[in-house]
C-alpha cells in the first residue's frame, strides 16, 4: 500500500495510505480548514505523514522491512493526548496505520504479528466506520495470504483460515454498509457521498478573496 497512510481519509483518505496501482486505494486524511487546530495534533499528523512517504519510498524498492519500520516507529512513538485519550483523528491514524502494517507483515510471511495489527487497530476504532471496516478486510486478506500460503503443507488449516477470512470479509461489508446507510440517512445528505475524509494531513488554508482557487 502507497501513500502519505488515508493520512491518507486524515492524513493515511492511513486507511493503512495506499499507493496508486496497489491493492489499496490511495487514502489521506482532512482536518477542516475552519476549525483551529491543536499544536500538537499537527505535529503527530505531520510526523504520520513523513512516515508514510518514507514506508511507500522504501516499499517501492522492495523493502518491506524497511517500510514495516517505519510505520513501526510511528505506532510506538509519542501521541498527542486530549483529556488524557487520543484525539479521534489520532485514533483513525493508528487505525490506518495498522491496517498498513498488517499487510506489510502478511506479505512477509509474518502472520501471527500482521494479526496483532489489525486486532490492535480494531481496538482503536471500536464503532462502525470506515476504519473498522478497512481494518476487518485486511485481517481477512491476511487469513487468506495465510490459508495459501499453508496450503500444501496443511490443507486443513488452510480450509480453517479461508473460511475465516471470508468471514472476516463478510463483516467488512456489513460495516461499511452501515457506514454508507448511516450517512445516506443524515438529513441533507445526498447518498452519494461516502463518509471518508478527502487528501491531506495537514488543514488547507481557506482562500481569501484576493486568492484564485487551486486549480
Amino acid at each position: 500500500m502507497k501513500a502519505a497512510g488515508l493520512i491518507v481519509i486524515l492524513v493515511l483518505a492511513l486507511g493503512g495510505c495506499a499507493r496508486a496501482g496497489s491493492e489499496q486505494p490511495q487514502r489521506c486524511f482532512e482536518i477542516d480548514a475552519g476549525a483551529p487546530v491543536d499544536p500538537l495534533l499537527l505535529a503527530f499528523l505531520s510526523r504520520a505523514r513523513a512516515a508514510h512517504h518514507l514506508a511507500d519510498d522504501l516499499e517501492s524498492q522492495g523493502d518491506l522491512a524497511g517500510a514495516t519500520a517505519a510505520l513501526g516507529g510511528l505506532v510506538t512513538g509519542p501521541l498527542p493526548h486530549e483529556n488524557q485519550a487520543l484525539a479521534p483523528e489520532v485514533r483513525e491514524v493508528l487505525a490506518d496505520t495498522r491496517a498498513r502494517l498488517a499487510d506489510l507483515h502478511s506479505r512477509q510471511g509474518a502472520f501471527e504479528a500482521a494479526l496483532a495489527d489489525a486486532r490492535a487497530g480494531l481496538e482503536l476504532v471500536p464503532e462502525a466506520s470506515y476504519f473498522r471496516g478497512h481494518l476487518l478486510e485486511t485481517e481477512g486478506l491476511v487469513e487468506e495470504r495465510h490459508a495459501k500460503a499453508v496450503a500444501k503443507s496443511d490443507p486443513v488449516a488452510s480450509e480453517t483460515l479461508r473460511k475465516r477470512a471470508i468471514g472476516l470479509l463478510e463483516q467488512a461489508m456489513a460495516v461499511q454498509s452501515e457506514v454508507i446507510q448511516r450517512a445516506s440517512s443524515k438529513p441533507g445528505s445526498s447518498g452519494g457521498r461516502p463518509e471518508f475524509p478527502a487528501t491531506s494531513p495537514l488543514p488547507t488554508p481557506a482562500p481569501s478573496s484576493s486568492t484564485a482557487p487551486p486549480q
